[in-house]
């Protein structure tokens, strides 16, 4: 049995799981089996709390490993700039695709929800806070609470003085290369399980929010599905057509793992190893893989940083009657373009959402309008962040000439899992 599944591509298990999660998922909301809905929440969850625990130790030695990796490539700061541009330049193509949605399709009108029921969410964030926040007052607590944008902030002045320290910090970043292919090797074998993750993940899914709570919000849902699917099938590949002279059905080829692990999972942190591999599969040379995936991983957010929040502003100003100008508009892209970290590669969009808001003078109690649908919006919102943080490196590597074209044409023939067991997994030669 288990050979047998060995022969399925990953891929294609995912699919299956997807499948069946839906129709397990329809069978609990149809029979009112409260025990199947159960089972399916405690398998999902299990999956995603699995991908969490290997959070913080990943993002740290991933961050510190990319940095020093640096010092081996060639023109290093040319390709760190580049890297930025391009993430710059793709959030600002799809904040304006969502403002042009929330523009053209008003997804606040006629909605049938009661703002004063809404409450703020317990989670929200502020110029202030954010910019308070990335400093830890204790770097033990960063690490204990989990916080993405503390652990990338600390791991970026570590890696960038064990750089500057030079062969004397080489013990230091040899713990930490073999930390993380400590951590990859056991965050591969959860993903293994991605398949059975995403049943219970998508079951759940469709038994707790049927079409009576997607209804109200019907408009916004779609419009934020239609915003990162023109990203994502459109945007993207003409970026690659365009910028890179890439064939765009190759990428989707090498990269639709990754996009499916990010879909059903919702955590661009947790998928970062399918995307290193993928992305390294398309031809893109490991070590600038090493840096440009896990920045991106963790800064990298068209989805949940601009097409969201542009159309949930939008959305929520038009639930209280508040017109937006058009100083309001860039301010929405502004905050798309530089506060993209605030969302630091977690599940789920309501940081990101309540900076815009407070940004914009609206009530933060809006967000809690959304709070119902956010996972079902964020299975798009990922899967849209993870293709952009594989598109970019791809992008860069093609007009460097450091792109194995080679590679990028063949990278879907092969199944992205089962060469792990053989290859290494430390993104640098130690």
């Amino acid at each position: 049995m288990a050979s047998a599944l060995r022969r399925i591509p990953f891929s294609v298990q995912i699919l299956l799981g997807l499948v069946l999660g839906v129709a397990l998922g329809f069978l609990a909301r149809a029979a009112d089996l409260a025990w199947l809905t159960s089972t399916l929440d405690t398998v999902g969850g299990l999956f995603v709390q699995l991908l969490k625990l290997a959070v913080p130790p990943l993002v740290f030695t991933a961050i510190v490993v990319s940095v020093v990796s640096l010092r081996g490539v060639a023109n290093a700061a040319r390709l760190a700039v580049k890297t930025l541009l391009w993430f710059a330049v793709t959030a600002l193509i799809a904040v304006s695709i969502g403002i042009g949605l929330g523009l053209l399709t008003d997804p606040g009108r006629g909605v049938n929800l009661d703002p004063a029921g809404a409450t703020a969410p317990k989670t929200t964030g502020s110029w202030i806070d954010f910019l308070t926040g990335i400093v830890p007052t204790n770097p033990v607590g960063a690490f204990v609470e989990g916080n993405v944008l503390q652990i990338v902030f600390l791991a970026l002045v570590v890696g960038a003085a064990a750089l500057l320290v030079g062969d004397a910090a080489e013990p230091f970043v040899s713990l930490n290369r073999s930390l993380l292919s400590i951590v990859q090797k056991a965050l591969w074998w959860v993903i293994r399980l991605a398949p059975i993750g995403t049943l219970g993940l998508i079951g759940n899914a469709v038994a707790s929010y049927g079409w009576d709570l997607l209804a109200p919000l019907a408009k916004f849902t779609t419009a934020v599905y239609v915003g990162c699917a023109l990203v994502l099938f459109v945007v993207y590949p003409v970026l690659l057509a365009v910028a890179g002279k890439l064939n765009p059905l190759r990428f989707f080829a090498g990269a639709w793992p990754a996009i499916e692990l990010a879909f059903v999972s919702r955590s661009s942190v947790g998928t970062m190893p399918v995307t290193q591999r993928s992305v390294e599969r398309l031809g893109v040379p490991r070590e600038y893989a090493s840096f440009a995936v896990p920045f991106g991983a963790t800064t990298k957010m068209d989805g949940c940083a601009a097409i969201y929040p542009a159309l949930a502003a939008i959305f929520v100003a038009q639930v209280f009657g508040v017109d937006l100008g058009v100083t309001d508009y860039l301010l929405i892209a502004f905050v798309s373009v530089v506060g993209s970290a605030a969302t630091a590669g977690l599940t789920g969009a309501i940081v990101m959402l309540t900076l815009t808001l407070s940004t914009l003078g609206l009530p933060l109690a809006g967000a809690g309008l959304l709070l119902a649908i956010d996972p079902i919006l964020d299975m798009i919102r990922t899967a849209t962040n993870v293709a952009g943080q594989a598109v970019v490196p791809t992008i860069v590597a093609a007009r460097e000439g450091t792109l194995d074209r080679a590679a990028y044409d063949s990278a879907g023939k092969r199944d992205l899992i089962e060469p792990v067991e053989t290859e290494r997994l430390d993104p640098v030669p130690a």
